[in-house]
């Protein structure tokens, strides 16, 4: 009986500490996956805007691609540091 209650300690401890691990990857790259979306959506409001708007949706999208180029980073860096 204590030995299949320390077994089942053991190994809830080991799938909780792989969680903790892979947890950063999964939110940064869902926050890349975000930004992209929002990039899209505002070069495409772009296309189709008057020049004041155009601009500044433009401009939009271009932080979007920058903050999504940074989760992305923030995604692979996380991934190694489950992995090593």
């Amino acid at each position: 009986m204590m030995k299949k209650l320390l077994m089942t300690v053991v190994a809830t401890t080991f799938a909780v500490a792989a969680f903790a691990q892979v947890e950063p990857a999964v939110k940064e790259t869902a926050k890349a996956t975000a930004e992209s979306t929002k990039e899209a959506g505002d070069n495409a409001k772009a296309a189709v805007s008057s020049q004041p708007n155009k601009s500044m949706d433009k401009a939009k999208a271009h932080m979007h691609k920058a903050k999504a180029h940074v989760h992305r980073h923030q995604a692979k860096k996380a991934a190694d540091a489950a992995v090593h």
